[in-house]
């Protein structure tokens, strides 16, 4: 995880853990078929999107995803992605769910992770000569 993605006019790392929950922090996630369904959802969602998925739990009443975004793809998007298509595949496979006006809360936690602090770019950028390598 700590390494750089190398691609082709880019060098970087954009991993993010993500926090959601269902709406009205409903419980619908504790039954297995569904948490599993909303699993494999979200490993879909980030096969299409070209995301790298190194943790995610879905836990009975909110989901963490920690995952590396493609430099193409916002946090916005992304969320809009996960949730969007999540919600209509598990309405699709649990009808019990068209019942819910909306699955997922509006709320979301998002916070990029990599392996230099806060402090450290600071510093870098303030005692900085002018040249710069990414190698």
């Amino acid at each position: 995880m700590n390494k750089l993605t190398y691609r082709s006019h880019s060098v970087g790392q954009n991993a993010f853990h993500f926090v959601w929950k269902p709406k009205y922090a409903s419980k619908f996630l504790k039954y297995e078929s569904v948490n599993s369904v909303c699993q494999g959802s979200l490993r879909l969602i980030a096969h299409q999107k070209n995301c790298k998925i190194y943790e995610l739990q879905v836990m009975q009443d909110h989901i963490h995803l920690f995952v590396e975004l493609p430099p193409t793809l916002c946090v916005s998007q992304a969320f809009q992605y996960f949730k969007g298509i999540s919600s209509r595949i598990l309405r699709r496979r649990f009808k019990f769910l068209t019942k819910i006006s909306t699955i997922w809360s509006k709320g979301k936690f998002y916070r990029s992770v990599g392996n230099v602090s806060f402090q450290t770019i600071e510093n870098y950028i303030r005692e900085s000569q002018g040249e710069w390598s990414y190698s």
